[in-house]
């Protein structure tokens, strides 16, 4: 327990040896370490005060959460990481989805691995102004299973907070694993001193996923940190009509593609209609989707971000969705709820006028 680390032979949940806590929670129930633990020295964790000092640099810090997996977090976090570097920030995308860092791929830096300096782990730029950070960049076979447990999680985690030299960053977005377990409590705690500007909480509309994330918003006010909004993900497919596929099904029940001989009727016809966007529920929201739950919760609403194939191939490409013209309905989307965030939670002024 040297340093006050938590041991490797600890239960799951442990608090740490410097918690109050320590060796008296439920969690520390049959833990060797529990004698040790409640009756040792407590004191400052010098991990944390390391990691303040990291993130003195760092002007605003702000979490990207989901209590469910699969809600496109990941790709949220990394859209929002480009858009605010072409606003002309300093911006920093940290990823600590140990078990499954998706960050390398959806920034275009699949096969890249860390480097260090004499002022700590150097993080990857995909500009001048986008630095990334990821477990991913420590995995040699990007197939191998990540088996850690919860105390070597939280070692790790720690170790990116406190090693990882970001210079000077106007906003630093970490984007966190699914849940509200050790990995979250790491981030917060460590990130305790260090004054989170707060969490955007990620969707999708059904009620499946809105029961596990308001989870997550209940995590947020028990643990302090701010919710800044809630990001409601894949609400619907939307794309352009002339972008979809036509099929025709046939007197044998067989299914027969007549997108062509559709578009040139369409041409021929009613040329007006192939700019129209097509629009299509995907899952149910019977239930008021994620607005319904902000108001029964009291935390804002920031928008919806449609299903758009054409953001999921940029986040499959690892590039920006707004470089191009074919993101026409999630971009728009995606820059109203960056406003909107900014504005919301003072971003927009604190920011400007530091930089």
């Amino acid at each position: 327990m040297e340093n006050g680390d938590i041991p490797e032979d600890a239960n799951e949940h442990c608090p740490g040896p410097q918690s109050e806590s320590a060796g008296k929670s439920d969690s520390c129930q049959g833990c060797p370490n529990q004698q040790s633990c409640a009756t040792g020295p407590k004191g400052p964790d010098p991990d944390m005060v390391a990691i303040a000092e990291r993130m003195a640099t760092v002007k605003h810090k702000i979490l990207v959460m989901s209590g469910k997996g699969g809600v496109g977090k990941s790709t949220f976090s990394a859209q929002l990481a480009f858009a605010l570097a072409a606003r002309d920030f300093q911006v920093g995308l940290l990823d600590i989805d140990i078990c499954g860092p998706s960050i390398p791929k959806m920034l275009g830096l699949e096969g890249k691995g860390l480097s260090e300096s004499n002022f700590g782990l150097s993080p990857i730029y995909v500009e001048y102004n986008l630095a990334v950070m990821s477990f991913g960049f420590m995995l040699r076979d990007p197939d191998t299973p990540v088996t850690y447990r919860g105390s070597h999680k939280t070692k790790r985690i720690k170790q990116f907070l406190k090693d990882v030299y970001w210079d000077e960053l106007d906003i630093l977005i970490v984007d966190t694993p699914p849940g509200t377990s050790d990995e979250q409590i790491t981030v917060v705690q460590s990130l305790g001193a260090a004054n989170v500007d707060g969490a955007i909480i990620v969707t999708t509309p059904q009620q499946v996923s809105l029961t596990d994330v308001s989870k997550g918003v209940n995590f947020c006010k028990r643990v302090g940190v701010k919710v800044l909004g809630v990001v409601e993900n894949m609400s619907g497919l939307s794309q352009p009509i002339s972008n979809l596929k036509f099929i025709k099904i046939t007197d044998n029940g067989e299914m027969e593609d007549v997108t062509e001989w559709t578009l040139e009727y369409m041409r021929e016809k009613a040329p007006e209609m192939l700019n129209f966007i097509a629009c299509s529920e995907v899952f149910d929201s019977s239930g008021g989707g994620a607005i319904t739950m902000c108001n029964e919760m009291e935390v804002p609403f920031l928008g919806k971000v449609p299903l758009d194939p054409q953001l999921c191939k940029a986040a499959e490409e690892g590039r920006s969705c707004f470089t191009d013209k074919n993101c026409v309905s999630s971009a728009p989307a995606l820059q109203n709820i960056i406003d909107k965030m900014m504005e919301t939670s003072g971003l927009s002024m604190t920011v400007s006028n530091e930089v």
